[in-house]
């Protein structure tokens, strides 16, 4: 059986490189450290100053980017779209850098925190069973960029969009309102066994009543899911409710527990019509939405645990970085047609 989403073996690694140019911001903040739920957020911008640049998440697996650490950001006197981005089950901010990067040489400002107990090294059940708190994490994220001194000024926060993937996709579509019902997916499961999210009830506290309630936050203009898992728990009338434009992708071939017909193709027969996009990656899997992986990346990861090298495998005769030109024109294609530009 494959993972929904599986624990990466390195994290965040920052490496002094030759001077390279780099045009895009990059920094790390701690967020209410003293709460029971800190948050460490990453963020990226576009920098108006060239520097010495590091690597960012250059390790054994994933190719890095060169960022502009700590770099003032661009002083053009506009207001810039702001994104915040969801990973998945036992991932970390890290898998969607490459998207992020993308995102803030276009012009975005783009914040991802790491979801505690749920990331790769945080696996902490009492956190990760509080679900609830994973939508909520994005709504901080949020908070906390309305204060920061050098990024507030240049944010436009009457745009803002919401990207996730995997758990991270029912994460952004709870924050735009679609509602759980833990016994309607208690139901699903006894038909939908092989689903990976009817094997996370314990990790995820999917039985807790307290995911009953609404995560909404008004302040989410749109969102975007990549091969969402989970999704079988909103009820019906709630995600046709949902009155912001959204696109769903889902990866056409299943890894065996994360069918997309299921999952995203579920959430289409309830979003309205005229709001959502719905399209389908035939040679995308669940993890190729990730970062690119380096040539020896798979006997690595089956080194460290037979079957982990899925996350650097894709589907067809494509490369990941083939498939992510694909992902990133439809993404930046859906925020143009929603007005939401830099």
């Amino acid at each position: 059986m494959t993972k929904f989403y599986i624990g990466l073996i390195f994290y965040f690694i920052f490496t002094l490189s030759n001077y390279a140019y780099s045009d895009v911001g990059f920094k790390q903040i701690y967020y209410d450290k003293q709460s029971s739920r800190p948050l460490n957020i990453a963020i990226w911008y576009k920098a108006n100053n060239q520097q010495d640049s590091v690597m960012v998440g250059d390790n054994a697996i994933f190719y890095g980017y060169k960022v502009l650490f700590n770099a003032t950001p661009v002083l053009d006197y506009r207001k810039h779209p702001l994104i915040v981005l969801s990973h998945g089950y036992g991932g970390s901010q890290q898998n969607l850098s490459w998207l992020a990067y993308e995102l803030a040489e276009k012009g975005y400002i783009v914040a991802a925190p790491n979801h505690p107990g749920t990331t790769a090294f945080d696996k902490d059940i009492h956190q990760s069973s509080k679900l609830w708190l994973r939508p909520q994490d994005l709504s901080r994220t949020i908070d906390y960029l309305k204060e920061d001194e050098t990024l507030a000024n240049s944010i436009d926060m009457n745009n803002i969009s919401a990207i996730g993937h995997s758990l991270g996709g029912w994460t952004v579509i709870a924050l735009a309102g679609a509602k759980f019902d833990t016994e309607l997916f208690k139901q699903d499961c006894t038909i939908h066994s092989h689903l990976k999210a009817c094997q996370l009830v314990t990790e995820l506290g999917l039985d807790n009543p307290k995911l009953n309630q609404s995560l909404f936050d008004p302040r989410i203009k749109s969102f975007i899911s990549l091969d969402a898992g989970l999704a079988r728990g909103f009820t019906s009338e709630s995600l046709k409710d949902i009155s912001i434009p959204s696109l769903i992708i889902g990866a056409g071939i299943d890894v065996g527990d994360m069918d997309a017909e299921l999952e995203s193709g579920y959430l289409m027969q309830f979003l309205s019509k005229s709001l959502s996009t719905y399209t389908v990656i035939p040679d995308a899997m669940h993890f190729s939405f990730i970062q690119v992986c380096k040539p020896q990346a798979i006997e690595i990861l089956e080194q460290e645990a037979q079957g982990e090298g899925i996350i650097c495998k894709d589907g067809g005769e494509r490369t990941r970085a083939e498939i992510h030109r694909e992902i990133i024109k439809q993404i930046t294609t859906f925020l143009a047609q929603i007005n939401l530009t830099p």
